[in-house]
């Protein structure tokens, strides 16, 4: 593999010979006078800013082939895109955040409001995003920063979200999740049905959480309402007696114990889970998937308190305009239009234009991933790896099962400085 610095070099190169060539061409034939001249076609590159989730080889050479687009991925944590953000708004062109981040974010004045109407695809976009509600008219969970509460702006340059449907949204959505507890079934060896089991001491040093601070708070508050010690009006916006006593749970717990580890890197929690250092723990669903193409049991277990959901999307530096502006345009239109979407739901997301994912997969694929009905082929990932044999049911169901017992989204709560520095006091304790 080449590094993102020796494929730079090799294009630079490339276009140098061409430019070379082209000059040399033009001054045989006699048709330079005066200053010689270079002609050459503006390379069409994007800096996309975001967490690893989207971020693929397979998509970057895709979207390459079909558009002529070269994607220069910026990784960086959760945390560390919403800083970058805030405070270098023109190193990135495209951002790829989730929507609860947009309170720290659109207020801040540094990303541009996207136009609905050079969306191809913006009608199609499924309402879970728009109206908070699955394609068959059911209601779904909205504690927490559900997309429908900050989908809108009031224009392209607003720093407010809009209180009603208007031309400009702050993402177009990409993927989105029901996210749930990873178990190994294999080392547990009964059924788990309930989120209280995260602090079972049955699991004392093999249990571990998530330490984003607004996503993790979110899984302790699951786990302290299935344990029956309160029930919460908003999870997603504790009040600060609400965040003390969350925290102090998990802090009694984790002096006792528990917690094998506080996990920030995906590749971390498959480690964690694919050693069988931890048996339960907080996951995302391609986590799931990635131990399991190695040929190690783990379940995305449905949990009868309903999942913690997400969703991440598109939207571009207030810096960007001209060609740029255009190609980002053409980027996310191309995302959508249903060869990344039937990529991505392979490893067990959902795509935000469920119509042209149907039509980038196989019949016997959807029915698996999206109807949750016994696969009739082995279902492989994106890479060909095996992930599950004929017969297979997926974890959780079908789309509408999963996402409608969906209970709350990952929020970033007005309250969120003192949250975090409780987290953090957790974390050190």
């Amino acid at each position: 593999m080449m590094t993102k610095n020796e494929k730079r070099g090799i294009s630079r190169r490339k276009l140098l010979k061409s430019a070379t060539a082209l000059a040399g061409v033009a001054a045989g034939s006699g048709a330079i006078t005066g200053f010689p001249a270079v002609w050459s076609q503006e390379p069409k590159v994007l800096r996309y800013l975001g967490t690893a989730v989207n971020q693929s080889d397979d998509i970057t050479k895709k979207v390459k082939e079909d558009t002529g687009i070269t994607i220069e991925y910026i990784s960086a944590t959760t945390d560390d895109v919403t800083k970058r953000v805030i405070t270098q708004p023109n190193s990135f062109d495209v951002l790829d955040t989730e929507y609860f981040s947009l309170k720290k974010l659109v207020p801040s004045g540094n990303i541009l409001g996207l136009d609905a109407k050079k969306i191809k695809e913006f009608d199609n976009i499924t309402p879970v995003f728009t109206k908070g509600e699955l394609p068959n008219g059911k209601k779904i969970g909205d504690q927490g920063t559900a997309p429908k509460k900050v989908m809108f702006l009031e224009g392209a340059n607003s720093t407010t979200f809009a209180k009603e449907v208007t031309e400009w949204v702050t993402l177009i959505p990409t993927v989105y999740n029901a996210d749930t507890l990873g178990i190994r079934p294999d080392l547990i060896k009964r059924p788990i049905d309930s989120w209280a089991e995260l602090l079972n001491p049955e699991f004392k040093g093999k249990a571990a959480i998530l330490n984003i601070p607004s996503i993790g708070i979110m899984d302790a508050a699951m786990v302290i309402e299935a344990m029956g010690k309160y029930k919460y009006p908003d999870k997603g916006n504790m009040t600060r007696q609400e965040i003390d006593l969350t925290m102090g749970v998990m802090t009694e717990a984790k002096k006792s114990g528990q917690f094998r580890a506080f996990w920030k890197d995906f590749n971390e929690s498959v480690n964690l889970m694919a050693s069988g250092e931890t048996v339960i723990q907080s996951m995302w669903s391609p986590a799931v998937t990635a131990v399991r193409t190695k040929g190690i049991p783990c379940v995305f277990q449905p949990l009868k308190e309903g999942y913690r959901s997400w969703a991440s999307g598109f939207c571009m530096s207030k810096g960007v305009t001209g060609k740029k502006q255009e190609w980002a345009y053409e980027f996310v239109n191309w995302f959508l239009s249903g060869w990344a979407g039937a990529y991505l739901n392979r490893q067990g997301y959902y795509s935000a234009v469920l119509s042209t994912a149907k039509a980038n997969m196989e019949p016997y694929e959807w029915a698996y991933w999206m109807e949750g009905k016994p696969a009739e082929k082995d279902i492989h990932a994106p890479d060909g790896s095996l992930l599950e044999k004929a017969g297979a049911v997926r974890d959780g169901g079908s789309y509408d099962d999963r996402m409608g017992s969906v209970a709350c989204w990952n929020s970033i709560m007005d309250e969120n400085d003192y949250m975090v520095r409780k987290w953090n006091e957790f974390i050190a304790a």
